[in-house]
C-alpha cells in the first residue's frame, strides 16, 4: 500500500531506488499506485522521492548528494553565497544524469554517500572551492559557533584545504555569532588592527568588539530597521559613550559591499584616541 512505501522511503531518507524498496517489501504495484496518486515523485528512472523541487531531490536527479554551500546552508550555516546553483557530489567513476533545468555544480571525490546531505566538515572542504577566502572563513566560524564542527572536524578540514586557508583557519575562534562578524574581523587583521570580541562592557552589555575605547557593532542582514530595536542599539551607544566609549555601527550592506568606508571609519577614529 501507499503507506507502506511512504514508511519504506522515510528509512531511506527521503529517496530510494526502486531496487531498494522493492527488497523492503515494498510491490510494483505499490510503486505505481503511489506515483499515481502524488504519494511519490519519479525523479528519473528508478529513482523516487517524496517531492521533486527540493535541492536533495534536484541532486538525486543529477546523480549524488547535496553538498557544498546548498548544503551547509540546509544546515544553517552562515554563507555569503550569491549563485541559484544546486552543488552535489558525484563520486567519481559516477553517472551525471542530464535532468530538466539543470544548474548544478557538480563536485567530485572517490567518497560514496547516500542521498541527503553531505557532512558539514565534508560540505565545508567542497565549499573551499566555489568561496572567497573571507567567505569561507565565514562559514568555519559559523559553523564552529553552532558546535557543527568537532575537534577533529576541525582538523580533518584543515588537513584538506589549500594552505591559504589553513593559515586562515588558524585565526578562526568559536564565538563569531554572525558572518559578518567573522569577516569584519578578518578584514581588520589584515591591516594589523587587534581587537576583543565579545567584551562585556559594564552598563551597556556584550557587544561584538572593542578596540581600546572604540566599539564595534555588526547589526546583521537585516539590520536593527524597527524602531524598538533601534532605540534599543541608541540607548546601549549613549550609555557607553558615558561610560567614555565610541561606538561605530555598522550593517550588512556596509560591512559585504561597502569595504572602503567601513575601513576609513575605524580607522579614522582610532586617530581620534
Amino acid at each position: 500500500m501507499a503507506m507502506d512505501v511512504r514508511h519504506a522511503l522515510t528509512r531511506s531518507q527521503g529517496i530510494a531506488y526502486a531496487r531498494d524498496l522493492l527488497s523492503q517489501g515494498v510491490s510494483r504495484h505499490d510503486l505505481s499506485r503511489a506515483v499515481e496518486t502524488g504519494t511519490l515523485v519519479r525523479l528519473r528512472s528508478g529513482l523516487f522521492a517524496f517531492e521533486a523541487d527540493s535541492s536533495m531531490a534536484s541532486a538525486a536527479r543529477h546523480g549524488g548528494t547535496t553538498t557544498c554551500v546548498t548544503a551547509l546552508r540546509h544546515y544553517g550555516v552562515w554563507v555569503l553565497y550569491d549563485g541559484p546553483e544546486n552543488h552535489v557530489h558525484v563520486p567519481v567513476g559516477s553517472r551525471i544524469h542530464p535532468h530538466p533545468e539543470c544548474s548544478c555544480v557538480t563536485h567530485r571525490t572517490p567518497i560514496r554517500r547516500p542521498f541527503g546531505f553531505m557532512p558539514v566538515r565534508e560540505a565545508l572542504v567542497h565549499a573551499a572551492q566555489c568561496l572567497s577566502s573571507e567567505a569561507f572563513f565565514a562559514a568555519f566560524e559559523s559553523a564552529w559557533f553552532q558546535r557543527l564542527l568537532s575537534r577533529s572536524d576541525r582538523a580533518w578540514i584543515r588537513s584538506r584545504v589549500p594552505t591559504r586557508l589553513r593559515v586562515l583557519l588558524d585565526f578562526a575562534r568559536p564565538d563569531a555569532e554572525s558572518g559578518l562578524e567573522s569577516i569584519l574581523r578578518l578584514r581588520l587583521r589584515a591591516v594589523g588592527i587587534t581587537l576583543r570580541t565579545q567584551v562585556l562592557v559594564p552598563g551597556v552589555g556584550r557587544v561584538d568588539f572593542v578596540i581600546d575605547e572604540l566599539i564595534l557593532e555588526v547589526d546583521g542582514e537585516l539590520g536593527h530597521a524597527d524602531s524598538r530595536s533601534r532605540h534599543k542599539d541608541l540607548l546601549r551607544d549613549a550609555r557607553a559613550a558615558q561610560a567614555g566609549y565610541r561606538t561605530l555601527r555598522f550593517d550588512y550592506a556596509l560591512v559585504i559591499h561597502q569595504r572602503p568606508e567601513v575601513l576609513g571609519a575605524i580607522l579614522g577614529a582610532l586617530k581620534q584616541r
